[in-house]
Parts: structure tokens; sequence; C-alpha cells
């Protein structure tokens, strides 16, 4: 999975210049449900147009949690909270902090990162976030409890003449997927259309995994043609916890 976990982090900024990849098999969030969960913005160097990268969900007024791989080489880094992004779209810019632990470690990569806004943001409700260090072990997820992932961009892969294409729309979704395994620093989701589970693809990155409610862990990678299984960061491990906490704290700045 080492391998993997380098992959997704040179798609995200290959990828920077064209589009992303995000929930396949998902549910547009019409209703703006998830209103807390926002989408990275950049500007394509090559057609100019704006699209969205990676997703975040916004954990306090000033703080907004993604995953450390989505850095593109900017101090700055904009959001929108929009269910589309359209050229309409505001955005809110803040600075770029991956955690000091991230790493290419397979068990535990601590790929977290937060954007800290300039000024607070309002009318957007925080998101819960576990606090606890080990709750998901305490938890302990069966083979039916399921994940609610959030993310923006592209839907699922369609065959094409040149292989299978991704398509893009820059859109908040959500999906359902179910428990597949718990190691030391992920979850592995099962997204496996044929069981009923969705997930999850390239760019998706940073986006929110829930379980009954409580924002417990983050896309971080999955298999090639995101058909399988989400590969996801735990945020409830002690030095998640730890970075997470200094954030919050405004310790970071």
């Amino acid at each position: 999975m080492t391998k993997v976990f380098l992959l997704v982090a040179v798609l995200a900024v290959v990828f920077a210049g064209s589009t992303a990849h995000a929930i396949t098999y998902g549910t547009v969030d019409t209703a703006n449900t998830y209103s807390n969960v926002g989408g990275l913005v950049t500007t394509s160097a090559r057609t100019g147009e704006q699209y969205v990268y990676c997703t975040g969900t916004l954990i306090s007024p000033t703080v907004l949690l993604t995953a450390a791989h989505c850095d593109i080489g900017t101090e700055v880094a904009c959001v929108t909270f929009d269910v589309t992004l359209s050229e309409k779209s505001k955005l809110y810019c803040g600075t770029f902090i991956a955690s000091p632990y991230y790493s290419q470690t397979q068990n535990d990569p601590n790929d977290l990162a937060v954007i800290v806004f300039d000024k607070p943001i309002h009318g957007v409700m925080p998101a819960t976030i576990v606090q606890e260090v080990g709750y998901l072990d305490d938890y302990g997820p069966t083979q039916s409890t399921q994940f609610l992932s959030v993310g923006y961009g592209g839907t699922e892969f369609t065959n094409a003449p040149g292989g299978p294409t991704a398509q893009y729309t820059d859109t908040r979704m959500f999906a359902t997927g179910t428990f597949n395994a718990l190691g030391p620093g992920y979850i592995r989701i099962s997204q496996n259309r044929a069981t009923g589970s969705a997930g999850t693809c390239y760019g998706d990155s940073g986006g929110p995994q829930f379980l009954d409610g409580v924002l417990v862990s983050i896309t971080v990678t999955g298999d090639t043609l995101c058909k399988s299984t989400n590969v996801v960061q735990r945020l409830d491990t002690e030095q998640a916890q730890e970075f997470i906490q200094a954030a919050l704290d405004g310790e970071l700045l």
C-alpha cells in the first residue's frame, strides 16, 4: 500500500492541471445537509477555469480539516462551501498547514492538514469531530457498520478510447460504504457497488467520513479505479488528536 499512498499524492498534483475526482455512485447534496464540507479550489493554468481539487471539513469557525497531500505548493488555499462550484461561488482563503507527523508510513501516514482562515466563517455550523484517542477501537465497528463519505468532483469511471475516464461535476456528493478493516492509523471501507456500497476517488482526498454523525476519518487513498476499497485516515490516534487540538487552540500560526 505504500505505493498506493505515493500514487494518490502524485495524482493530487497531476490532476491539479485538469480537475478532480470524488464520490462514486453517490447522491448530490441538494438539501445542503453537509454544508460544513467544502471544496478546495484552484485555477487551471491551461484553461484559466476554477475547479475543485480536494475536499475538507470545517471543524471550527476558523479551521478546515483536509489531507496533507492536498498541498499544491501554495501557502494560501481557498475553499467554497457551495454545493456546486460556479463563477459566483464565494471563496474563503487561509493558510495551509500540514501535520508535522505526515509521512508515507503504511500503518499511519498522518495524512492530515488544516486550512486556518483569516476570518471566522459565518453561517456554517462546524462538524462534530472525534475528540477521543482510541474512539474507533472502543466503538468496535463490524461488517455492517456504515460510514458516510462526502466530497466534490467526479462521479464514476466510464469506458473511453484512451481507457477508463472519470466524469466531473465539481459538486458536493455523499455516499455510504460498509466497514472492512481497522488498522493502527487507517480504516478500510468497502465501496463495492455490487454489495450496495459506494465511496470516494482521486481528488476527494481530505473529505470526511461520518460515523453516527461524528467526523472520525478523512479520505487519503484507495484502489486505482475506485471500485473496491476506500482507505481513510483515522482521526482518533494520539498524533492526529494532538495536531487537531493544536489547530483548534490556534497554536499552529
